[in-house]
């Protein structure tokens, strides 16, 4: 049996035996049931299935294609998505506790609201993917390709931003104090009103972006380029 098909028969066998009620998402006509995922599932073709809900715990679902899939309200705890590949998947409100996603592909997602403390993102593409309102204390996104990506009102304390390519990435009102920026291209990006207190930006690339109202309060700018930086005053970076 083809892995495919063995992915089905899981969701099929899932839905049947321990199901449980979950959170209902607007537009939703019925109650959708909880999926439960363990072990291994590696390379699996579950592109566009609706997975709302579903609970990965401890699974191993390492180069999975979950493309355009619904996985809305989903958790993940302890799991390995690893070169999975989730471009323009819904995973609003999904928590992502403590999962290896590095070299995941999220071009295009939702992931508005999502929880994601202490997930690793290193190498991962978040290109015009939406992160609103999302909660990633000390996640860790070294290398990530972040051009584009919405991060306005994201909780990025302490988080680890080393080497990404963020052009046009909206950072509006997000929260990156203690935040790790070194050496990442932040061309024409928005900082707008975003909180960067003790945030560490050195060797970055800030052509054009936006810090206006921005709090810059201890952050170490050693090697940064600002020169074409707009709305940045001496006064934001003088404290």
């Amino acid at each position: 049996m083809n892995k495919l098909a063995v992915a089905l028969s899981a969701l099929a066998l899932l839905a049947t035996a321990g199901a449980a009620q979950a959170r209902v998402f607007p537009g939703e006509k019925d109650i959708p049931r909880q999926l439960s995922f363990g072990g291994a599932c590696r390379n699996c073709d579950l592109s566009g299935k609706k997975l709302v809900n579903a609970r990965f715990t401890g699974a191993d679902f390492g180069g999975a294609v979950l493309s355009r899939a619904d996985l809305r309200g989903a958790s993940f705890v302890g799991s390995n998505f690893q070169a999975a590949q989730l471009s323009d998947a819904n995973l609003n409100g999904a928590e992502m506790m403590g999962s290896n996603f590095s070299a995941a592909d999220f071009s295009g997602a939702e992931l508005d609201g999502v929880e994601a403390a202490g997930a690793v993102f290193n190498r991962t593409n978040f290109s015009r993917a939406s992160l609103e309102g999302a909660e990633l204390p000390g996640v860790s996104l070294a290398s990530a390709n972040l051009t584009g990506a919405n991060f306005r009102g994201a909780e990025l304390p302490h988080a680890v931003l080393t080497r990404v390519a963020a052009r046009n990435a909206n950072f509006r009102d997000a929260e990156l104090n203690g935040a790790v920026l070194v050496a990442g291209d932040f061309t024409d990006a928005s900082f707008r009103d975003a909180e960067l207190t003790g945030a560490v930006l050195t060797r970055g690339v800030f052509g054009g972006a936006d810090f206006r109202d921005a709090d810059l309060a201890g952050a170490v700018l050693y090697g940064a380029d600002l020169s074409r930086a707009r709305n940045l005053t001496q006064h934001q970076v003088g404290r």
